[in-house]
């Protein structure tokens, strides 16, 4: 991350300086394409042959949703089966701010900004139109960011061409040095070359903690705004509630989101009573922690204690049912899923990968955005005696925290929708809509839980949320 305000203007995007080398002339895996250009009645259709109790008129509803606060998400997902051969993407956890762009290859060979434009045509820019009755604010449009510089950038530059003005890269740590920002009567403001610019609307790419700089209720427009973090978007605890409760509803209509076993509001000192009801293999979160910190993969006691004797200034957890081997998954009230995994290698080696698929809101429903694979450092193995170190087969996220706002990327490990990375993972055109579908259903789950988090008057429901989320460090981090 740069320490200084940068500034893009109309013209400023260089298409070799927001993808990775690897992505930047892969061509894209035809079905891959063809899944990008479904249109919603295809997939309707497709998705209520495959399954026939789900209810077609619910499910075009939940495709045509508009939501109202958590307009741009990307959902982690597991390709995964269980004993009886039942296979179904699971959702692991879905993101306010997420990567991807830099890892997507183009669609369309003419259109060189890719689906950077996509998000900010269809999204970003609908946002800043007149509302009646609602005060209009003057300013600057910038993008906020913390890490991932490659992909803020390519944000900075689209926003610059579609919106035709100077627009603002401006970095905004946790760390407390922030002295280029101020908030003046719910307004953001800039310093840049000597004055105190107002901003209108915000792209905040903020991963860490964003709720300690950013408050619940603000002029300048956000996308996506803090509640989308606290209520799911970043949080792995208020997420799990958000896909219970809309679970419930969906029951009627034969749709449901399809997630790990949790167990949430848990403190540290029970949490070896319920990796053992998981019968010894489990998976531990922060629930707000994201870039892949905070996540603990217990396979055995080592595991076990050595998460135990970690300092962690937060007070509640999550425990989930872990996706494993078949051997070594763990037995939940579903029974037992493990992983698909990739296409055998050439040594007959088999790999976790994951799938983060990208959506935005638009005037049309949700639409999918961008798709890519992660895949983890080491192989499975069918039996865990010898095995040390289960996070090298079970995680998938490719940052590396090197400092404080520090960030490096592990991208071997990335496997991109182009014609060779594609059909290693062992997947179809199916398994895409289902992941589309899954990562709908979590981001309508979220955004309805956001609009539980507001008052008819507007204001942030602190008391509702407090019952939702007892967790007193958190609780103190938050601006309001």
């Amino acid at each position: 991350m740069k320490d200084n305000i940068e500034k893009f203007n109309p013209g400023s995007f260089e298409n070799e300086n927001h993808w990775y080398p690897k992505a930047l002339n892969a061509t894209i895996h035809p079905m891959v394409n063809f899944f990008l250009n479904l249109d919603r009645k295809k997939i309707v259709s497709r998705y209520c042959h495959l399954h026939p109790m789900v209810n077609r008129a619910k499910l075009e509803e939940i495709l045509s949703y508009q939501c109202r606060h958590f307009l741009w998400s990307g959902a982690d997902l597991f390709n995964a089966t269980s004993e009886d051969g039942k296979r179904q993407m699971v959702v692991i956890e879905n993101n306010s701010c997420p990567s991807g762009q830099k890892s997507m290859p183009l669609v369309d060979d003419n259109k060189e900004d890719g689906s950077y434009r996509l998000l900010i045509e269809r999204t970003f820019k609908p946002i800043l139109k007149p509302k009646q009755g609602v005060p209009r604010i003057s300013g600057k449009l910038a993008v906020f960011y913390d890490k991932n510089y490659m992909e803020v950038t390519g944000y900075a530059a689209v926003i610059a061409d579609v919106f035709d003005e100077e627009v603002f890269l401006v970095p905004y740590s946790n760390s407390g040095e922030n002295e280029h920002v101020k908030i003046d009567n719910d307004i953001f403001y800039v310093l840049h070359e000597g004055e105190w610019m107002s901003i209108r609307a915000i792209f905040k790419y903020v991963t860490q903690q964003p709720w300690n700089r950013f408050p619940l209720n603000c002029k300048t427009k956000i996308l996506n705004p803090i509640v989308a973090c606290l209520a799911g978007g970043r949080n792995k605890m208020v997420a799990a509630k958000a896909y219970d409760i809309y679970n419930s509803e969906l029951e009627a209509f034969g749709l449901r989101i399809n997630m790990p076993e949790t167990i949430w509001d848990i403190s540290k000192a029970e949490i070896p009573l319920w990796v053992r009801k998981m019968g010894g293999h489990a998976v531990i979160k922060i629930p707000y922690s994201n870039a892949g910190q905070g996540v603990f993969t217990i396979t055995n006691e080592a595991e076990l204690e050595r998460f135990m004797e970690t300092e962690i200034h937060y007070e509640k957890f999550i425990v989930q049912s872990l996706i494993g081997n078949y051997n070594w998954s763990s037995r939940g009230s579903e029974g037992k899923f493990f992983h698909v995994g990739t296409i055998p290698t050439n040594n007959g080696s088999t790999y976790i990968a994951d799938i983060r698929l990208m959506v935005s809101s638009t005037e049309n429903g949700i639409r999918p955005l961008c798709i890519y694979s992660r895949r983890a450092a080491s192989p499975l193995v069918h039996d865990l005696k010898d095995s040390k170190d289960s996070w090298s087969m079970l995680g998938t996220n490719l940052s590396i925290k090197i400092g404080e706002n520090q960030w490096d990327s592990d991208t071997n490990r990335l496997m991109l929708m182009d014609r060779r990375d594609f059909n290693k993972l062992g997947i179809g055109l199916d398994d895409l809509i289902e992941a589309f579908i899954q990562t709908v259903l979590s981001t309508v789950a979220i955004d309805k839980m956001c609009k539980n988090l507001f008052n008819s008057k507007g204001k942030f429901r602190y008391k509702l949320f407090k019952s939702l989320n007892n967790d007193e460090a958190l609780l103190n981090e938050i601006f309001r």
